[in-house]
């Protein structure tokens, strides 16, 4: 069974999803649809992303559940790996994996990423540093790199 909560943040309200003992999803949402206290695991979810909004988390510490093809999880650890306030290309990310000519595989499995903002697919961008694709949407993107210092508060504004 599917348990959810919702999160309004500075950019949108987040949908939590888990199994009761991971975290299986974080998506953006136009509403959201529950209106209680979130408890155990949903709460904790929800006080580091509270944190990573506010400036105060780097990295998430939560359990995780990925669902996806063996390719798909070596991008998503490849994405997660990425530091805070820095940012990898697609390409880079296919040379790390083996496979220079994979760079549209890797922006599929990275746009197919389940976990917005705590597998931080946002800092994956363009050879020639343009920002590009994010399920969340460019404007999100462009606000996440700000916040993280990844690129300038002035561009893209």
């Amino acid at each position: 069974m599917t348990e959810r909560s919702w999160l309004e943040t500075p950019i949108g309200t987040l949908r939590i999803e888990s199994d009761g003992k991971r975290i299986q999803r974080v998506a953006f949402c136009e509403t959201a649809e529950w209106d209680g206290s979130p408890e155990g695991l949903h709460q904790e979810a929800e006080r580091q992303l509270l944190e990573y909004f506010s400036g105060a988390r780097k990295r998430f510490e939560l359990p995780l559940r990925f669902e996806g093809t063996p390719f798909q999880l070596k991008v998503w650890e490849a994405v997660d790996s990425i530091p805070y306030g820095e940012t990898l290309s697609y390409q880079a990310i296919a040379d790390r994996l083996g496979g220079n000519n994979a760079t549209r595989a890797v922006g599929s499995a990275n746009g197919a990423n389940p976990l917005l903002i705590v597998v931080p697919c946002h800092r994956v961008i363009a050879t020639d540093g343009t920002l590009t694709g994010y399920a969340g949407g460019l404007e999100r993107k462009h606000w996440l790199l700000r916040h993280e210092g990844a690129i300038a508060r002035d561009l893209f504004a």
